[in-house]
């Protein structure tokens, strides 16, 4: 064989082999990143059907603590107060929301269910008593489909 062509062959079979190991690394990375982020919540949690449900029925005040540019894109779950996890006065505003009754019950939701697990645990070190995470969130996790799958109604004002 032609040094050349050998040459082009064994660059294209350790390129090609590098490209996989690198793909590999990439992915079990991206699995290690989102195993890491993710955090167990020590409270009550809801499917979405459920939480829907019992909003409606107004046994829960549920609160989408996802960014502004989320609520555009897909809309809130029906009759959830929507409040930006990121807010600098976010306890006194959900405090104000359930009229300082830090006994009542609270539902979260967000995207997958990791800011909702996150703030969750936050908040009931802040006193909140009631606290309930929705861990599948409106797009799906582990925990479930998610609102939008399920078909949940949404506000897109």
């Amino acid at each position: 064989m032609d040094k050349p062509i050998r040459r082009w062959l064994l660059v294209g079979v350790f390129g090609g082999l590098a490209a996989l190991g690198t793909a590999y690394l990439v992915l079990d990375g991206r699995s290690q990143f989102y195993a890491a982020i993710t955090e167990d919540f020590a409270g009550e949690t809801l499917s979405a059907p459920e939480a829907y449900r019992m909003a409606t029925e107004g046994e829960i005040t549920m609160i989408d603590i996802r960014r502004p540019d989320e609520w555009v894109k897909t809309g809130s779950p029906a009759g959830a107060a929507r409040m930006d996890l990121r807010r600098d006065d976010f306890i006194a505003a959900l405090s104000e929301t359930v009229n300082g009754n830090r006994d009542a019950p609270i539902a979260l939701i967000c995207a997958r269910g990791v800011r909702s697990a996150r703030l969750g645990n936050l908040l009931r070190d802040a006193g909140f008593t009631r606290i309930i995470d929705v861990p599948e969130g409106m797009l799906g996790s582990a925990a479930g489909p998610g609102w939008l799958a399920r078909d949940l109604p949404v506000d897109r004002s």
